[in-house]
């Protein structure tokens, strides 16, 4: 033991046998840490290549669908266009036949009006209370 200022250096002897050992020991366990990285790694590869190819798959469907609904769009858009035509074409030749009649006020029917039934506010929401217990409106909680 020396004194060195405040603190005390312990030198430990270490046989050659022992620091051979641990070198062993150290080398082995390295070995043993490196294969577990690697063996990590090649995991994550693979995973990530199966990931890939997953998604790779699922886009080319998704691009073949969205393709199919595209030409289904182009089909409706051509159909309504083709509706609109026939429609003008018929609504021309209605309008070119020219057979209305023009109505004149003998022709109109003349109802008379109905007089308000006034009712009261109670009467009204008895009445109404009355039809939701026939209706099954109003049940019995339990």
């Amino acid at each position: 033991m020396k004194p060195y200022g405040n603190q005390l250096n312990l030198k430990k002897k270490v046989s050659y046998e022992s620091k051979k050992n641990s070198e062993k020991t150290s080398i082995i366990d390295i070995k043993l840490i490196h294969q577990i990285i690697d063996t990590i790694n090649i995991s994550l590869l693979v995973l990530i290549l199966t990931l890939f190819f997953l998604s790779f798959n699922s886009q080319r469907k998704w691009s073949n669908t969205y393709k199919n609904l595209s030409k289904t769009r182009a089909v409706n858009n051509n159909l309504i266009d083709y509706i609109s035509k026939i429609e003008e074409f018929y609504i021309s030749k209605l309008e070119s036949l020219n057979i209305y009649r023009k109505t004149k006020p003998e022709d109109l029917i003349y109802l008379d009006k109905l007089p308000e039934k006034k009712e009261s506010l109670f009467k009204k929401n008895l009445s109404t209370f009355v039809e939701g217990f026939s209706d099954s409106k109003y049940q019995r909680g339990y």
